[in-house]
């Protein structure tokens, strides 16, 4: 029989998960916002079009923003206030 070491710890409760506030995308409509802009293009290194769209949504639902747009045009995304 093979010997494994291992430690048991009594615990009272289990911890609760840790959820990450906001996103690493939240930046990008925050400077849009805070802009006087009400169209730009929007590119993130290493990131397809079609993703940042998605993610920039997702941003838009959770936070609300109902007057922000995102679009993608020839693998380009745009932003735009409404």
């Amino acid at each position: 029989m093979s010997g494994v070491k291992f430690d048991l710890t009594p615990l009272a409760e289990k911890p609760s998960r840790r959820y990450r506030k906001g996103s690493k995308y939240d930046p990008v409509l925050d400077a849009f916002m805070d802009g006087e802009e009400d169209l730009v293009e929007v590119s993130i290194e290493g990131k397809v079009a079609n993703y940042i769209r998605t993610q920039l949504i997702k941003r838009i639902e959770v936070r609300a923003l109902e007057d922000v747009k995102v679009s993608v045009i020839n693998n380009v995304v745009y932003l735009e206030k409404t």
